[in-house]
Parts: structure tokens; sequence; C-alpha cells
């Protein structure tokens, strides 16, 4: 089942839900006036909304800040490889060669491999540090034959650890970055502000009954946005390769 059924699904199951609580009450007999609605419950039913919507508003902060992060993680991560790969001009035909299969080797694992568990699986593979550390370890056993080179090997390493550093945060932000306490709260939260709804004594009249689905609605929605952001790699609004493929055309990584 894609996002935007979910999203379609769990709107609906709001609304189905409010339109059966406003009928099992109107089919209820209630002994207190509908006239009028005591103060007291307006003030709490407006300070609730007021708190539960500023808990939205730090969650959805929260995971397009994590996006972000996660976004700008990869584009440094695939840069520095391809400032690795372009600095290996310096040396001998052969190294650089080599140099130049091991980064695209890399490359071509993450893109056509390591993407797919990483969704799956909410973690980075092992076969792809292996590859890293493979270019790391031939950039730094071969001992500088010129002044060039030698001036070369420090930027190239330094490029080298900060692909590292990329891939690290690339694993730890894999998975969802939302604790589940929050979503804990964020849905109890729902619960009880659309429940005060109720509070109001609110009734079938057209007007009322559509201000009441609008805002179940957009309380669903706002969760199925933050559900769909907390991770940074999957579903709708995920971070793609399009990076690596940017940036290393010759592969066809896109292909």
């Amino acid at each position: 089942m894609s996002e935007w059924v979910a999203l379609i699904i769990a709107m609906a199951s709001a609304c189905a839900v409010v339109v059966a609580v406003v009928v099992l009450r109107q089919h209820r007999p209630i002994e207190e006036s509908t006239d009028e609605t005591p103060d007291v419950i307006e003030y709490i039913t407006m300070m609730i909304g007021v708190v539960y919507a500023i808990v939205l508003g730090l969650a959805i902060a929260g995971v397009w800040e994590a996006r972000g992060a996660a976004q700008d993680d990869l584009f440094r991560e695939a840069q520095s490889l391809r400032e690795v790969s372009d600095r290996a001009v310096v040396y001998p035909v052969e190294f650089r060669d080599q140099v130049r299969a091991d980064v695209d080797a890399y490359v071509s694992y993450v893109v056509n491999t390591e993407w797919d568990y990483m969704k799956k699986n909410g973690e980075i593979t092992e076969k792809g540090d292996q590859l890293l550390q493979k270019l790391q370890n031939d950039v730094a056993t071969r001992p500088p034959a010129s002044d060039l080179e030698s001036q070369s090997y420090q930027p190239i390493m330094d490029r080298i650890s900060q692909t590292s550093e990329a891939r690290d945060s690339r694993g730890q932000n894999a998975g969802p970055t939302m604790p589940g306490v929050v979503w804990l709260g964020l849905i109890g939260g729902a619960v009880v502000t659309v429940g005060m709804l109720f509070a109001l004594q609110i009734r079938r009249t057209p007007r009322e009954l559509t201000l009441a689905l609008c805002f179940s609605v957009l309380i669903a929605f706002l969760l199925f946005m933050i559900w769909d952001f907390d991770n940074p790699f999957s579903r709708s609004v995920s971070v793609t390769t399009q990076p690596f493929e940017d940036l290393f055309p010759s592969l066809n990584l896109g292909g």
C-alpha cells in the first residue's frame, strides 16, 4: 500500500469517527442543555488546541531538519568522493586508475545495492564499509613519489575522512528519527484535541459538522506528513541518490 493511499485512509477514518460520534450523541438522550457551552470548557479546549499546535509545529520542524541534515550529509559524501577522484590526477596512470576504480566501485555499490538495503533495514552494510576502507588503505599505504603527490596526499586523505564521516551520519539517520514516546504524545494529543470538539456540544448542523471534519482531516494530514518525513531515506519524500548520479555521470547510475 502506497503512502498516499494510507493518507486517504487515515483522513477518511478521521472523518468517519467524527461523524459516528456526532450521530451517536444525537441519538443518546442528554440531560444537560445544548444551547450554551460553559466558558471553562471553551477555555480548556482553546488551551489544548494551542498546546497541541505547538507540539505539532516542533515535531514538523524536527523531522524536516533531520531530512535536511540527511540530504546535506549525502551531498557531502558524494562531493568528497568526487574530489578524491579528481585529485588523483597527480598520481601515475596505474595508481590513478586504481584510486578512481575504488571510488567508482564504492559509488556503484551504494547506489545499486546498499541504498535498497538501507531503506528496508534502516542501516548501512558492512560491504560498503569495506569498499571505503579499501580506498583509504590504497591511498594511505602508498608513499608520495614527488612533491606534487606530497602536497595532494593530505587533502585526499581529508576528503576520504569526510566521506567516512558523512557515511556514518547516513547510517545513523537511515531509520526513523522520531522516538516512540513522541509518537505516543502526538497520537494521544490528536485524540484529546479532536475529542474536545464534542465537549463543545457539537451538533449535526452542516456548519458545525463541516468544521469538525475539516479540523480532523487537518490533524490526520499533519500526522501523516510527520510520519512521511520521519524516515529521511524512505517513503514518498525521501532523500534520493541524485547527488551521486549528478557527480558521477560516467557510471550511468540512474539508468
